[in-house]
C-alpha cells in the first residue's frame, strides 16, 4: 500500500497502553507468541500510517505486585518484581515488531544496560522522531505506581496527543459488560466522572495526571482486528475520556 492509499489520521504521536494479560491469549499465564505477533501487526499498521508510537505494557501475565503483596510479600519488593515482568513483555514485543521490520527500542526506568536503554527523555524523543517505536518498561521505576500511571507520565513527557488504552471491551461502561447485559457504554466521559463513578478505566492517579495535562484517553477493544488503526482513521467504536 502506498502512502497515498493509507488512511489519514490527525494524530502524529500516541501512547498505546496494554495490559500484560493482553499478551496471554487464551492461556492463564505468560506469553502467547501468536497473540504477541497479532498485536505487533496492529502496531505496525499504525506505524505505516506515519504515526509515532510509544508503548507501555503491564506485567500482570507474569507477576502483579499488588497480588504479591496481598499474599504477604513486602509491597516494595513485589512491585519491583512486577516492573521486571514488564521488561520481559517489552522485550517480547520488541522481538515481534522487529521481525516485522519495525525498528524498536526498549527503554527501562530501571537500569539494565545489557537488555534495554536507560530512560533519557531527549534520547527517547529522538528515537520517536526517527520513527522508532519506543516501549517504556519497568513502570516509573518506583514502587506504589502502576503501569497506567507510567503510561500517562511517559505520554506527557513525550508530548503524545492521546493515550490509546487497549482492553477486552470496546470502551468505558457504567458496569462490567461481561457480567451485566444492561451495561451502558459511554461515547465520551469526563475525567471527573471517571473518578467520581469509579469507572474502571485507569487508576485514579493516572486519570488525575491526564486531567491535569488535558491528555485525552481513548479506550477501545484490542481484540477487534484492525481496531487500533481504524480508530486512528476515525472509525470504530471507542470511548473518549476528556475534560
Amino acid at each position: 500500500m502506498s502512502d497515498t492509499d493509507s488512511p489519514k489520521t490527525t494524530f502524529n504521536r500516541v501512547m498505546l497502553k496494554i495490559s500484560g494479560e493482553a499478551l496471554m491469549g487464551d492461556q492463564g499465564y505468560g506469553l502467547h507468541p501468536p497473540t504477541v505477533e497479532r498485536i505487533a501487526r496492529e502496531v505496525k499498521s499504525v506505524h505505516d500510517m506515519g504515526v509515532e508510537i510509544c508503548m507501555v505494557i503491564g506485567g500482570g501475565n507474569v507477576f502483579r505486585g499488588l497480588a504479591g503483596s496481598a499474599q504477604g510479600m513486602e509491597r516494595t519488593t513485589a512491585d519491583y518484581m512486577g516492573m521486571l515482568a514488564t521488561v520481559m513483555n517489552a522485550l517480547a514485543m520488541q522481538s515481534a515488531l522487529e521481525k516485522l521490520g519495525v525498528f524498536t527500542r526498549v527503554i527501562s526506568a530501571i537500569r539494565m544496560d545489557e537488555v534495554a536503554e536507560p530512560y533519557i527523555r531527549r534520547r527517547a524523543v529522538r528515537h520517536l522522531e526517527k520513527k522508532r517505536v519506543c516501549i517504556f518498561a519497568a513502570g516509573t521505576g518506583n514502587p506504589y505506581f502502576t503501569t497506567d500511571t507510567a503510561a500517562t507520565l511517559r505520554a506527557n513527557e513525550m508530548a503524545c496527543e492521546a493515550i490509546f488504552k487497549g482492553t477486552k471491551v470496546d470502551g468505558v461502561y457504567d458496569k462490567d459488560p461481561m457480567k451485566f447485559d444492561d451495561a451502558r457504554r459511554f461515547d465520551s466521559v469526563t475525567y471527573d466522572a471517571v473518578l467520581a463513578q469509579h469507572l474502571n478505566v485507569m487508576d485514579a492517579s493516572a486519570i488525575a495526571l491526564a486531567r491535569d495535562n488535558n491528555l485525552p484517553i481513548i479506550v477501545f477493544s484490542l481484540d477487534e482486528p484492525g481496531g487500533f488503526k481504524g480508530i486512528l482513521a476515525g472509525e470504530g467504536t471507542y470511548t473518549k475520556v476528556h475534560g
